[in-house]
């Protein structure tokens, strides 16, 4: 397997003398199970940003919120892989949350494997050792796949930029309502996840 380190938001693989071939999606679902969260990307497992205070309380509101909100509806889930194509290749992206209704996957759905279809939303969260422009064009390669939605969380300005597949991205911050056609009963605002997360 390709080990991987993160530094100063880099990913960098740690090769030996000799090439490591890449990975098929098939070796890549096959690795061991550890602690720590890898994504597949261009046949390489990264290992994902350990998520720090911030992320974490964050990660956890947002899950409680949209958990109230889909309840009945749907499932929210935390870091569930699921397999979609990035240019052309096998892409295993990792979200910090997704959402996805019962019409799309049924409620008694039980497999312990990757997310079988495609979310209607994906949540990414900037972490420190990130920039906002990384999860933006994430979140482009996410809607590229057909992902209908992305939310990407940005610390430093208390807010949610919301990505469509057909039209320019939005910003909410502060009291500004969050609304979308998707998702006809929802209506949050920026503001009220870093409150609640007490950030």
């Amino acid at each position: 397997m390709t080990s991987i380190v993160i530094e100063n938001s880099q990913e960098k693989s740690i090769h030996s003398s000799e090439s490591i071939p890449k990975l098929t999606l098939e070796q890549f679902l096959s690795l061991p199970e550890n602690d720590e969260s890898y994504e597949l990307i261009d046949g390489e497992a990264i290992k994902k940003v350990s998520p720090k205070f911030f992320h974490s309380s964050l990660t956890t509101v947002f899950w409680a919120e949209l958990s109230g909100w889909s309840r009945g509806i749907g499932q929210v889930s935390i870091e569930w892989s699921v397999i979609l194509k990035r240019r052309g290749k096998d892409w295993g992206p990792v979200p910090d949350l997704l959402y996805l209704s019962y019409e799309r996957l049924a409620a008694d759905w039980r497999e312990d494997a990757p997310c079988p279809v495609l979310p209607e939303l994906v949540i990414e969260i900037v972490s420190p050792e990130q920039t906002f422009n990384q999860l933006a064009q994430k979140a482009t390669d996410y809607l590229s796949a057909g992902v209908e939605r992305v939310w990407v969380v940005y610390p430093p300005m208390r807010s949610i930029t919301v990505f469509f597949c057909d039209r320019p991205p939005e910003t909410y911050r502060g009291d500004r309502l969050l609304t979308d056609e998707l998702f006809p009963s929802l209506a949050v605002t920026s503001e009220q996840f870093f409150v609640k997360a007490g950030i």
